[in-house]
């Protein structure tokens, strides 16, 4: 019996961090920096001239989703 696997190819799962911190004017790699540094949601809504809602929003992405959103394989 002979099995055939499919070849996944790779797709995008939505947008990337960079798409979404571009789309409210937030500075991606500072955006990663300030979570390293521990700023709390307050802080970084001031920083960078956001609601603390859009914060909360980038992060819970950056956590769960990573910096892109590839997914699949080849």
């Amino acid at each position: 019996m002979e099995i055939f696997l499919r070849s996944r190819v790779p797709w995008q799962a939505g947008p990337s961090l960079k798409e979404m911190t571009d789309e409210v004017g937030v500075d991606m790699d500072s955006f990663v920096e300030a979570i390293g540094a521990n700023k709390s949601d307050v802080e970084m809504a001031a920083e960078f001239g956001v609601s603390e809602k859009t914060i909360q929003a980038l992060k819970e992405h950056f956590f769960s989703k990573g910096i892109g959103t590839t997914v699949g394989q080849d």
